[in-house]
């Protein structure tokens, strides 16, 4: 009986591991290991996931890089780690909650005070919940944190991200923004209440938000010399998805679909990293990548949507725009 199974499990996993690899050689690299050194990064959600990754690679290549997360103890637990690796890596913790508007001026203010340039900002913090939640200023989770915050934290580095000029903003959306819709009679989330046994409506519209904001963002930065880029990166199985209910069925079915199709965080990471570091992407701004090249979404960004969003987010954050 013993044989028999191994006769029979031995060409799946055998095939299983082709396929695997096939994929994998599918989703690309980063290939840029330009010495980094002089440069300063901030990357939000970088205690955990695909940001810590990129935190890793960029120490790696002696860039200086602000970890910028909502537990700080996290992010310096994040940087001892780094330094097992890279051990003269400039690592800076700060603490940065997106879902407090206060918090995120804080950190602003404390970036601007203490750093003369800011060469790239990777938006790449996100949450996901199963439930209704709100921020600590009464916005839907999903709004509020995955595009509300990084919409202000953006916009209050945007004057030095220009006079640091080459500078780069990598924004961090999903393919699930293809599901997603801006109802702006609805951007609160009330009509958007999860669904049991489908992803939250919540999540995709705000990844939704998150390439409109990108979008419009490189419309008015153009000129700048700071560049625009809209991240993929690809179906990656991390943290965000720590409060997922599961069951014995879940776990059962769920396991051989990842063996085939989820991303190591450090595979998700690529594409940010091609991104935020890739010279030969210096000149471009407003593009959505996946799979470390251009990605042409089934979603059709309708401009006027972009600067509506723009000027309501605009309104919602409280923000005096920057010129």
């Amino acid at each position: 009986m013993v044989s028999i199974l191994c006769y029979i499990l031995l060409p799946v996993v055998l095939i299983a591991g082709l396929l695997r690899k096939c994929r994998e050689y599918s989703w690309g690299r980063c290939k840029s290991k330009s010495n980094l050194e002089g440069r300063v990064f901030i990357v939000t959600g970088s205690n955990s996931g695909i940001g810590k990754e990129v935190a890793k690679e960029l120490a790696k290549r002696k860039a200086t890089v602000i970890l910028a997360c909502r537990n700080l103890q996290a992010a310096k637990a994040t940087a001892i780690e780094i330094r097992h690796i890279a051990p003269d890596a400039q690592l800076i913790s700060m603490e940065l909650d997106l879902a407090s508007m206060t918090s995120i001026r804080h950190f602003a203010a404390e970036v601007l005070k203490n750093f003369r340039e800011i060469h790239v900002l990777i938006n790449n913090a996100g949450v996901y919940a199963t439930d209704t939640a709100l921020t600590k200023d009464g916005f839907e989770l999903h709004f509020g944190v995955n595009h509300l915050g990084h919409f202000l934290l953006t916009n209050l580095l945007l004057d030095r991200l220009k006079q640091s000029a080459p500078s780069r903003v990598v924004v961090v959306t999903s393919k699930l923004l293809e599901s997603g819709v801006i109802d702006f009679n609805n951007l609160n989330g009330e009509k958007c209440l999860p669904v049991k046994g489908r992803m939250n409506p919540g999540y995709c519209n705000s990844k939704l938000a998150n390439a409109y904001f990108a979008t419009e963002l490189a419309s008015r930065t153009e000129g700048s010399g700071v560049s625009i880029y809209i991240v993929c990166p690809g179906f990656v199985y991390t943290g965000l998805f720590r409060h997922v209910k599961r069951s014995w069925l879940h776990y059962i079915l769920f396991s051989p679909v990842a063996l085939l199709f989820l991303r190591t965080p450090n595979q998700g990471a690529q594409t940010l990293l091609y991104c935020a570091t890739d010279p030969d992407l210096a000149d471009e701004s407003g593009k959505l990548y996946r799979d470390c090249k251009v990605y042409n979404s089934k979603k059709k960004l309708e401009p006027e949507v972009a600067h509506r969003l723009w000027e309501v987010s605009k309104q919602l954050t409280g923000l005096e725009e920057t010129s």
